[in-house]
């Protein structure tokens, strides 16, 4: 489903007329419905790889191709603005620590905007939301209220939320796990495994290795440029 060839991403510091690669030599595919994690260093590039498959970042070098359901066999970084957009509402998921909301939208309305994006049906969509938001244990008095007022791992099981609501075909997860609880992360795993039995595939950074552990069917060594298979 996705295919990453040669990937490198650098970015220029214009006030000291500086050039800094962020990456390089990156090369790996992950097919449909596996789940593929990458591990590697702080500033080794983990982020920017995502980054650059959900088309915020142009890569400098390289390519990467993605098997739409839409579109057919497209590199994301040719493709128009607006099939992108397509993309991401329609097929691509992406969960990063951090929440960005549109302001004086709820907690629930955030949701339900989610499946109505994918054309759900306004009550089906309400009654997947509110099942969504409490397994995430997001209580109820908080569904109507605005979450920039929320805590870190709220906002965090928020994000999730929103996300794995659409069941994507592509989820791209950067450090869903680093602010919650154990029980959260129990969760979000639980999810991850729905996901996966659905047929979604995913590519997730996660520090927390033991997380991983049964879940990836591959995994990319950002350090040593190696592409490992497991069991699971």
């Amino acid at each position: 489903m996705i295919t990453i060839n040669d990937f490198s991403k650098s970015f220029t510091i214009h006030h000291l007329d500086q050039t800094r690669e962020a990456v390089s030599g990156v090369t790996f595919d992950v097919a449909k419905g596996e789940f593929l994690g990458i591990v590697g260093e702080s500033g080794s590039g983990k982020s920017t790889i995502l980054k650059s498959i959900y088309g915020t970042y142009k890569p400098t070098t390289g390519i990467v191709n993605y098997d739409s359901e839409i579109f057919g066999n497209v590199d994301l970084h040719t493709i128009s603005d607006r099939a992108l957009i397509k993309l991401r509402t329609r097929e691509i998921g992406y969960v990063s620590q951090f929440l960005k909301v549109m302001p004086r939208t709820t907690t629930l309305e955030l949701v339900v905007n989610s499946m109505l994006e994918m054309g759900e049906d306004k009550d089906a969509a309400a009654k997947k939301a509110e099942e969504t938001l409490k397994h995430f244990d997001i209580p109820e008095a908080l569904w109507h209220n605005y979450p920039n007022t929320f805590s870190g791992g709220e906002k965090l099981r928020l994000n999730i939320a929103c996300a794995v609501v659409k069941n994507p075909r592509l989820l791209l997860l950067d450090e869903p796990t680093a602010s919650l609880d154990e029980n959260s992360k129990l969760k979000v795993r639980e999810t991850i495994s729905k996901l996966i039995d659905n047929g979604t595939t995913l590519i997730g950074i996660f520090h927390d290795l033991e997380f991983m552990d049964g879940l990836c069917n591959k995994v990319y060594d950002m350090n040593s440029k190696t592409l490992e298979e497991r069991a699971i």
